[in-house]
């Protein structure tokens, strides 16, 4: 009599699967299978084994057990179950996220031919068996495709008509198919989709050619030599790799193989850090980093949890080392989370000088087999010191003793994709779960996070000096209106900081000045009919950029380009509404901020930070590299900028245009200047000299504004605090945004509307409905949004409200991939 047990998949479906369990398959509580599902093999996660055997179905034998042991301890799968319950996702998701594991799996995609697509096939031949045109069933759709599409959907079918699955690659490169085809076709269901996965080995290896030593050289080609030669200079030994990079031909090292007087080694990878190379020195507190750590460490080994604020440059990441070394030295690992690993190199070069192999790190832009191996390291204990963004929070760290999280107000924590989970929030859940301490640290704290420690749930650290009593910057308002009044010009920069940079360069210091938006203009409007250009799949005004040497589409002009789908395409000559020639570019971007300042001052070292310089994983290592350096003295550059950087040279800040999103429909908008306001100014003046910011501003009134560039937090928080209390927005108040979603418009319409209805027949308890309405943007890449923001005091009465809306969307027939469920929303666009 088989076995049965419950196995969670990486579906959206809130649910767990029963599957039968051959005798000779022992599996245990949290770890992975292979399970069929549809024409899918998935990757599952077990999480309940002797489960009963169902009573209406027969159920499905797992493919393969991966694991002997469970890959996820006790806490985690508890932690994977309040992630789902507390953010409404499906557990199979969660688990999915918690085991960045898919390089040990081989997934391969099949397509066959479906009984209608043999019907279609043979309609599409004439009576002498001569191929024609496939025959699409629905005309209303046919003027859509193209003769090309046509002949390509023909092709698909007949290669699969011998029935036997093909592999997608083999299908693509035998019918020159693209896949958008194949997926329509599918949707058609002329051809069907499966999935096989197999186990493979994920180790990451390097191929070394090493010389053969002692050994009698015959008569070489000068090819020959130079192999030989690159050999013996590099010790005997030099990755294949690099050999190719040298243009020293495979061919070649190949016959010296032959000859014996090379031999090929295969190793495992080495893997490097990364980060700015920091020097080994002892870290030495001043008083205040010592009552911080000691307040730390005297709760180590018990649930503990702290609000670390310390103005910027107070000396927080020292704190932060010292403690996850006294947590070494008591035989627990610790973890650090970062909002950003590619924005803070500082700190990755710190702990690898601290700490050396000791560290793994955890984040998007590994590859899988990177990840896979970090993740290894870190389960079998050989790193028990993991840094890494906001899925590090799963690290399997063994007896996890400290949980760091930097910069805890940054929204990068923030998950926006399901499951949609703040890391700041999980990493205080799973402190509690192991008996762990968690430190949120900020030097602008979140106002939930603040508001917690005025209410006691968290004991409140305050580092309120810089190290070595070094000041904070002075900050100067420049009222914008009043400038334009005076010169009767709009200037990008005013008098004053043009002035003041102009200064910093001549006494060899270095100036940053945050331009807040990318590209160089961020609208093109026409000025005879007021149309704006915006993206075709998405509602929103393309962002203008100047051409770049990098973008092959750029090259015969100027681009347009949509910073949420990618779409890109030429500036036209003419408004393509009306045909006028009369487009206006609005507003600047960091590009034309970078082009103006490159005319203002000709001999400055000028370097821009934005997401199209900083693409790659060691750009901003390199970046960073020349202005420590001082190879760059004037950095522009958006919020990226404000990121933590310590540069000692920098004695001047200015703040352009960060004041817009004070009219965004957002409740925390202005708290998110404060906090942008004075994260910037924190990098001035981290030297000996002192430093100075000056902030261009519309809104030099504005409370936010005004606490910013009086560095008082405590004053903003309480302002803002008495506001959000009225309004009964968090951290007085839940809250949570179920986003409806569809490609067709009246779908997402309707689907919004039944569940408004169902919201005003319910009236759920203590729960404040406002809408349905369209998504402040109505359309991300084709697909329409629609929204739903609920507002409750009490988190049992939202999540009540929320289940019950998904079980009515379940029993109307709306899909739940669908519907989007964002508990704790930070953005509501």
């Amino acid at each position: 009599m088989p076995s049965y047990c419950e196995v969670a998949l990486p579906v959206p479906i809130d649910r767990t699967f029963t599957y039968a369990l051959r005798e000779s398959e022992p599996v245990a509580r949290g770890s992975r299978v292979i399970a069929p599902f549809r024409n899918e093999k998935l990757i599952g996660v077990v999480t309940a084994t002797e489960a009963p055997a169902p009573a209406d179905f027969e159920a499905k034998c797992i493919e393969a057990v991966l694991d002997d042991e469970p890959l996820l301890s006790e806490h985690l799968l508890k932690l994977a179950e309040w992630i789902a319950g507390y953010y409404l996702a499906p557990l199979g998701e969660v688990l999915r996220g918690m085991l960045p594991l898919m390089a040990e799996v081989r997934r391969v995609v099949y397509y066959r031919i479906t009984d209608l697509g043999r019907d279609v096939l043979a309609s599409s031949l004439d009576g002498d068996g001569r191929s024609s045109q496939v025959s699409d069933t629905r005309p209303a759709r046919r003027g859509k495709r193209s003769v090309e599409d046509l002949a390509m959907e023909r092709r698909v079918l007949e290669r699969l008509a011998a029935g036997e699955p093909v592999k997608v690659s083999t299908l693509r490169t035998a019918t020159a198919a693209i896949l958008p085809v194949l997926v329509a076709m599918q949707r058609k269901k002329w051809i069907a989709r499966e999935t096989a996965a197999t186990e493979r080995d994920a180790r990451r290896t390097e191929r070394f050619a090493v010389l053969i030593p002692d050994t009698r050289l015959p008569v070489l080609t000068k090819l020959q030599q130079a192999i030989l030669a690159e050999l013996a200079a590099n010790g005997g030994e030099v990755p294949l790799a690099a050999l190719r990079r040298r243009d020293l031909p495979s061919s070649t090292l190949q016959t010296l193989v032959r000859r014996e007087l090379v031999r090929i080694e295969e190793r495992a990878a080495a893997f490097r850090l990364g980060g700015i190379e920091a020097p080994v020195q002892p870290l030495t507190l001043n008083e205040s980093q010592l009552d911080a750590l000691a307040s730390i460490v005297s709760r180590l080994g018990a649930f503990h949890s702290f609000l670390l604020r310390g103005v910027t440059g107070s000396g927080k990441t020292a704190v932060y080392l010292k403690a996850m070394q006294r947590a070494l030295d008591r035989g627990q690992s610790a973890i650090l989370l970062v909002p950003e690993i590619g924005l803070t190199p500082q700190m990755v070069g710190l702990l690898d000088a601290a700490f050396g192999e000791r560290v793994a790190l955890l984040h998007s832009a590994l590859t899988p087999e990177e990840r896979t191996e970090q993740w290894r390291r870190i389960h079998r204990g050989d790193a028990p010191i993991v840094v890494g963004t906001r899925s590090a929070i799963f690290a399997p760290a063994p007896n996890l003793g400290l949980i760091l999280v930097d910069e805890e107000h940054d929204q990068s924590y923030k998950q926006e994709e399901t499951p949609r989970y703040n890391a700041r929030d999980v990493a205080v859940m799973r402190a509690k779960l192991t008996g762990a301490v968690v430190v949120l640290g900020s030097a602008t704290p979140s106002l939930e996070s603040w508001q917690n420690s005025v209410q006691g749930k968290y004991t409140r650290i305050e580092m309120n000096d810089r190290v070595k009593n070094r000041p904070l910057p002075e900050v100067e308002l420049i009222d914008m209106r009043r400038e334009f009044q005076e010169t009767g010009q709009e200037q990008l920069f005013s008098r004053s900081l043009v002035d003041q940079t102009r200064q910093a360069i001549e006494r060899g210091e270095q100036a940053i000045i945050l331009l807040n938006r990318r590209g160089y203009s961020f609208a093109v409007l026409c000025r005879a009919c007021g149309q704006k250009l915006e993206c075709q799949n998405c509602a929103i005004a393309l962002t203008h950029h100047k051409p770049s040497g990098e973008d092959q589409i750029v090259r015969a002009g100027q681009r347009l380009e949509c910073h949420y789908c990618g779409f890109k395409r030429i500036v036209p000559s003419k408004c393509p509404n009306c045909e006028s020639e009369h487009l206006y570019f609005l507003g600047a971007g960091s590009q034309q901020g970078e082009e103006r300042l490159a005319e203002i001052f000709p001999g400055a070292r000028i370097g821009r930070m934005d997401r199209d310089t900083v693409r790659g994983r060691h750009d901003l290592e390199h970046l960073l590299a020349r202005l420590h350096s001082g190879e760059i003295n004037l950095l522009v550059g958006t919020q990226m900028i404000a990121k933590g950087h310590d540069i000692h040279g920098v004695t001047l800040v200015g703040v352009v245009g960060c004041d817009h999103a004070l009219s965004m429909p957002d409740f925390r908008a202005a708290e998110r200047v404060f906090q942008l306001m004075m994260q910037v100014s924190g990098r001035a003046g981290r030297g000996e000299l002192p430093g100075r910011v000056v902030v261009q501003t519309y809104y030099p009134d504005h409370y936010a504004i005004v606490a910013a560039s009086t560095h008082d937090y405590a004053g903003f928080a309480e302002r803002e605090l008495k506001y959000r209390r009225w309004m009964h927005y968090p951290p007085f108040g839940v809250l949570a945004n179920v986003l409806i979603q569809s490609d067709k418009l009246e779908e997402a319409a309707g689907w919004s509307a039944t569940l408004g209805k169902w919201f005003q027949q319910t009236a759920p308890e203590g729960v404040r409905v406002l809408g349905p309405c369209t998504a402040p943007i109505a359309r991300i890449n084709n697909v329409y949004r629609f929204h739903l923001i609920l507002k409750a005091a009490s988190r049992k009465s939202l999540n009540a409200a929320l289940r019950g809306a998904l079980a009515h969307a379940d029993e109307a027939g709306i899909p739940r991939r669908n519907i989007v469920v964002d508990v704790d929303a930070q953005r509501l666009m």
